[in-house]
């Protein structure tokens, strides 16, 4: 009988053990991929890379953003902040006469997440929104930087 009590006590532990005990603080890379804009060929696939720190609350992030086939010489970035097993981001980009702004939420699922949000551009004196949706993930655990004791 006390066996099971301590089997049971064992596995309520294992099972109530917060999100926030999980691995989150690394380097998170995946890609978006954006609607197509006025003055772009296609639809945009790019590369995002998400740095989470401060035990896993706070992001920061860049955006590869790609005009007419060529890299632009600067990059969207952004910071953003995590609540429980969901991410909020917010960043913005400018280039010459274009600018954006953006807003990115997801959910992780282990250390994948997935992400959706919108881009509000600036051209010209035109405003345009353009959807986004994409992934990250985080190397496995064995091959983060160890913790120095």
């Amino acid at each position: 009988m006390r066996t099971r009590l301590l089997v049971l006590i064992a596995a309520l532990a294992i099972a109530g053990t917060p999100v926030s005990a999980q691995v989150r603080d690394a380097v998170y890379r995946g890609t978006m991929v954006c609607e197509k804009l006025p003055f772009t060929v296609g639809n945009a696939r790019e590369a995002i890379e998400v740095i989470i720190s401060g035990n896993g609350n706070t992001a920061r992030y860049t955006h590869a953003v790609r005009l007419h086939g060529t890299a632009a010489p600067t990059s969207e970035v952004g910071t953003g902040a995590l609540n429980g097993n969901d991410i909020s981001l917010q960043g913005a980009w400018k280039g010459g006469n274009r600018q954006y702004e953006a807003k990115y939420t997801g959910t992780f699922v282990r250390r994948h997440a997935t992400l959706k949000g919108i881009q509000t551009w600036s051209d010209g004196g035109k405003t345009i929104t353009r959807a986004c949706s994409g992934s990250m993930k985080r190397p496995l655990r064995a091959f983060l930087p160890r913790e120095r004791k």
